[in-house]
């Protein structure tokens, strides 16, 4: 999946600067222009990740998720760098999985 986003992310409008996958989640540092808006990144990286791994791997998802084409949970955290640096930032998500 992180060889997917990335690969999303290098045909946008926005990059990934650092990522990690945890067991049922990501950490991403993700910098995009300010017209840009946060909903629209998560959408488009979910929409495409999800279409990529059914392709893949039909035979296994249709086992987990039976009722719809679906991989993803509709909802997100996001959040701007606020009071700490990037760098800070950086390392949190580099010690994530």
């Amino acid at each position: 999946m992180k060889t997917e986003i990335l690969r999303l992310a290098a045909k946008s409008d926005f990059t990934i600067d650092t990522m990690e996958v945890d067991s049922d989640h990501l950490h991403m540092l993700v910098s995009s222009n300010p017209s840009i808006s946060v909903t629209s990144i998560v959408r488009r990286l979910k929409q495409e990740s999800t279409v990529s791994a059914w392709k893949v791997f039909p035979t296994f998802l249709r086992g987990l998720f039976w009722k719809e084409k679906t991989f993803w949970t509709d909802g997100y955290f996001a959040s701007t760098i606020g009071q700490v640096s990037e760098e800070t930032v950086r390392k949190y998500i580099e010690n994530q999985g």
